[in-house]
């Protein structure tokens, strides 16, 4: 599954090399292109930003989430990192003509968790998430051609699958469970990071900071955290 979603990425990839921003029919030729956006307010993809009202964009991301589990129950803590897929789609949509002010949402599928030892047995604890973005974007258009995108905002997730796997029993079970030694399935905290898009493709980094409990020791917190790095394209 994760060959094809890769595959599929990289043919999307290829878009924006055959595909140039055409206003009105007629190409812009890249001496006039600065001068032409300067007087248009507009992106070279043809969004606009200033005095035409909300502008409405789509986009696939691709990328890798480095995630950590913090507990203070020594039997959850995975505070060793652990790698995992981030694929999704977003939306965003601009709150003001007056500013480059976006609001982003969507849907990805995250791979989190981490590694950690109990009684001197390795632990894995994969958990897999469902997780809705809900993002304030700045798009500063630093040339014609490249924008810088600081976001902030948070996110909601629901625990979809994974295992918890103890290397020293053997032993692999359902992450999410209502077991003492397993996951809450519902997650949630804040979001902070920053994107560059160079025309339609799109590279961003940002961090997440797990604010809800996820354990379920009423007395002891666990919390996720996770870096991901992602590319993309924009439409």
């Amino acid at each position: 599954m994760k060959k094809i979603l890769f595959l599929a990425f990289a043919v999307l990839l290829t878009l924006p090399a055959a595909a140039q921003y055409y206003p009105d029919g007629r190409p812009i030729p890249p001496s006039k292109r600065a001068e032409y956006y300067r007087q248009h307010g507009r992106y070279n993809n043809g969004r606009t930003v200033y005095g035409y009202g909300n502008n409405v964009y789509f986009g696939f991301r691709l990328g890798m989430a480095v995630a950590t589990v913090n507990s203070d129950a020594a039997v959850l803590d995975g505070s060793d990192a652990r790698t995992g897929l981030d694929v999704g789609a977003v939306v965003g949509t601009q709150l003001t003509s007056a500013a480059p002010l976006f609001f982003e949402t969507g849907l990805s599928y995250v791979e989190k968790g981490g590694k950690g030892n109990y009684d001197g047995n390795k632990f894995t604890y994969r958990l897999e998430y469902l997780e809705l973005p809900l993002l304030l974007k700045y798009k500063y258009l630093a040339t014609p051609d490249i924008s810088v995108e600081p976001f902030a905002g948070g996110y909601l997730a629901v625990g979809v699958g994974g295992k918890i796997k103890d290397y020293g029993h053997r032993e692999a079970y359902s992450s999410f469970s209502d077991d003492q030694a397993s996951f809450k399935r519902f997650d949630g905290g804040l979001r902070l990071g920053c994107g560059v898009s160079f025309q339609m493709l799109y590279l961003g980094v940002s961090y997440d900071i797990g604010l809800a409990n996820i354990g379920h020791y009423d007395f002891e917190d666990t919390r996720t955290g996770c870096f991901n790095l992602n590319v993309g394209v924009t439409f």
